[in-house]
């Protein structure tokens, strides 16, 4: 049931963007001041205040009910209560699935085949590879793409084509992975099941990485490259930390069968948390007891594997950028992502029961006669809040409480929705110098924004492959005309 306002008198386009425009310029200036930490704290009660603003507009000049406001915003909470589960599932997976020594495998096996002649598609796959396992862009960027980026200009290639190849593969698992944070993200705030809103996504991302790929390949073939020494050194750490075995490969693969078979997602998460668990248990015993301060037995193992699926981790590997790569976050560090949904439910609540939601959609409809005008227009949109926002997460939150009435008024599915929301903002958010993304990857590699940014392929491929899909209409389901 949707909660409309009933009142005679209803918000103008005018209001009903200045509240936006607030929320912009207010998320802005936090964003200026926190940074990166922006999200910790700040962004939240940037939200929060804004919900008050509209709350006492709506309440002052169009006299609308408290009570329909509450009812909105519980509504929309109640809404995203399986996927703020989902998220600290999310979080005891990455956990276990480090410690147990799964995303150290990959890792291992993934740079031990890489061959100079394919350095840039090989970087490429391996960020891809990687940001799958961990979820996390940022994390990617960060470890071993500091390593690759090394490696590449050792073999003398341009820090712009390095950067592109690593950001590309980064965000290619930010984007479809589920232990990411923006995946999450996108399906809940579009009541898409999360592993619906992966499968649809592929039909977008897969031909945009391909020809990532492809631009990459040639690339390398025309460049004379060298050795690859600080690989070896990087996995050498690696083996010596962990115990490496392809038998740890069992969980990912029994996961992405329980994926394939559409396992409901809470179950698929459980179940590979706990595989991951017992793989650690079996191949793992040393960091477990290192994780529980030393205590050692079954019972440090138990308290180790306790703190792995809720609580922070720090592996001491010898070596400081390794150190980063296998720290873990578990459920504890999902808090200040669900945080950030409740208080965005909040704000969206408001401005749906005001009416101010539906004000602003009105002004969008009568440019959205096809579809492929309405995924454009959802792409422009996603990159405006990416501008103006400076923040992916709030981009991501505002795209979707402005589209998603009418995408469902137009007949098409959420999934539509979430994938194109996917393709227009978590993607191009690290092309922009002053957002939260772009600001971060230009600090961790050394090098701007506008140095890397024309290498970046995938990011800039996947939202005009958007717009492409949606021209020729392939695999859009409309319910109603």
């Amino acid at each position: 049931m949707t909660i409309m306002n009933t009142t005679t008198k209803k918000p103008s386009p005018f209001v009903s963007l200045a509240t936006i425009l607030l929320l912009v310029v207010l998320l802005a200036v936090t964003i200026r001041i926190f940074g990166s930490s922006s999200l910790e704290g700040g962004s939240q009660m940037v939200l929060l205040t804004t919900t008050a603003i509209c709350v006492a507009i709506s309440m002052g000049f169009y006299h609308v009910k408290w009570k329909a406001i509450e009812d909105a915003i519980v509504k929309n909470i109640s809404g995203v209560g399986v996927s703020l589960l989902i998220l600290l599932l999310i979080g005891a997976l990455s956990g276990s699935w480090m410690i147990s020594g799964i995303v150290p495998t990959l890792i291992y096996y993934g740079i031990d085949i890489i061959h100079p002649n394919f350095y840039l598609a090989s970087t490429c796959i391996i960020c891809c590879v990687v940001s799958v396992m961990t979820g996390s862009s940022w994390t990617t960027i960060a470890t071993i793409g500091i390593a690759l980026m090394g490696v590449g200009q050792a073999q003398g290639f341009s820090d712009g084509w390095i950067a592109g190849a690593i950001i590309s593969g980064a965000y290619f698992g930010d984007k479809i992975s589920p232990l990411s944070d923006t995946t999450v993200l996108a399906s809940s705030i579009t009541d898409t099941p999360l592993f619906t809103h992966i499968r649809y996504m592929m039909k977008t991302t897969i031909p945009s990485i391909i020809l990532t790929l492809i631009i990459f390949t040639v690339a390398g073939f025309m460049h004379q490259s060298t050795g690859a020494e600080q690989l070896g050194l990087y996995t050498d750490t690696l083996k010596e930390t962990f115990h490496i075995s392809l038998w740890l490969l069992v969980v990912p693969v029994l996961t992405g069968i329980m994926i394939a078979r559409k396992f409901p997602s809470l179950v698929t998460l459980f179940l590979s948390a706990l595989l991951a668990g017992i793989a650690a248990i079996i191949f793992q015993p040393h960091l477990l007891e290192q994780i529980a301060g030393g205590v050692v037995g079954a019972s440090g193992m138990f308290k180790g594997l306790l703190i792995a699926f809720y609580g922070s981790t720090q592996i001491d590997t010898g070596d400081a950028t390794l150190n980063d790569l296998v720290s873990t976050g578990g459920m504890a560090g999902m808090l200040n992502t669900v945080w950030l949904i409740l208080c965005a439910m909040c704000f969206g609540g408001a401005m749906t029961a005001s009416g101010m939601l539906q004000s602003i959609i009105s002004l969008f409809i009568r440019f959205m006669r096809k579809t492929v005008g309405m995924v454009a227009s959802t792409v422009v949109s996603g990159i405006f809040f990416n501008l103006t926002t400076s923040d992916q997460y709030i981009s991501i939150i505002l795209t979707g409480n402005l589209f998603r009435h009418i995408y469902k008024e137009r007949g098409y599915e959420s999934r539509l929705l979430s994938r194109t929301i996917e393709d227009g903002v978590t993607v191009t958010s690290p092309l922009i110098p002053w957002n939260t993304c772009g600001m971060t990857q230009s600090a961790i590699l050394g090098i701007s924004t506008f140095t890397y940014f024309p290498y970046c392929f995938f990011n800039i491929i996947s939202p005009l492959m958007s717009i492409a899909i949606a021209a020729i209409g392939y695999k859009i389901v409309r319910t109603k005309e």
